[in-house]
């Protein structure tokens, strides 16, 4: 299965039906955190409710479609990274992520994505990668940022979160652009 080490504290995994009850632990410890931004919380009410989706995660990964792994830092797991949908006729696909409260602050999950940008455009040849925010989540904006993404627009209205519209801003990044990290 997919690990990856990013340095001697932070290292990727692909999660399987074991980590259930430690990703449901993540999640629901930093419920009202991740709620702000991610529709899917509410929904994730026990270690159950990912008996059906790891196997998903692992099924996108033996196909070369997408990559979901599980970010650790000093052993523990802290958030997650989603590479979503790979266009192959374009060659390119999106990001998203999640980081605990508590492990915020630490540049995880910048480490994460660019490690993850280089084995996207360097063992997969992809051409693009996006990266979107909610326009105010703020702390999320900051990672394409800090890489050197581009910004290239604003979708008005472009994510319902339970009770409201947030704005998405759309990041990219050309393979010809990056430099690495």
């Amino acid at each position: 299965m997919f690990s990856y080490k990013i340095d001697n504290q932070i290292d990727i995994v692909l999660l399987q039906q074991h980590n259930k009850e430690e990703l449901f632990q993540l999640v629901d410890t930093n419920r009202e955190h991740l709620r702000k931004w991610l529709l899917w919380v509410d929904k994730r009410k026990s270690a159950e409710d990912f008996e059906e989706i790891i196997p998903m995660w692992i099924t996108n990964y033996a196909n070369n479609n997408g990559l979901d792994v599980g970010i650790r830092y000093n052993g523990q797991l802290v958030g997650m990274i989603g590479l979503h949908y790979i266009d192959w006729k374009n060659k390119s696909t999106s990001i998203g992520y999640f980081l605990s409260g508590d492990a915020q602050g630490k540049g995880i999950i910048t480490k994460c994505v660019g490690s993850i940008i280089d084995y996207l455009f360097n063992e997969m040849d992809l051409h693009r990668i996006e990266i979107q925010c909610a326009a105010n989540n703020h702390k999320s904006i900051t990672i394409p940022k800090r890489l050197g993404f581009v910004q290239e627009g604003i979708k008005r209205d472009g994510q319902w979160l339970y009770d409201h519209y947030e704005d998405l801003i759309t990041f990219s990044m050309l393979k010809s652009d990056w430099k690495g990290h």
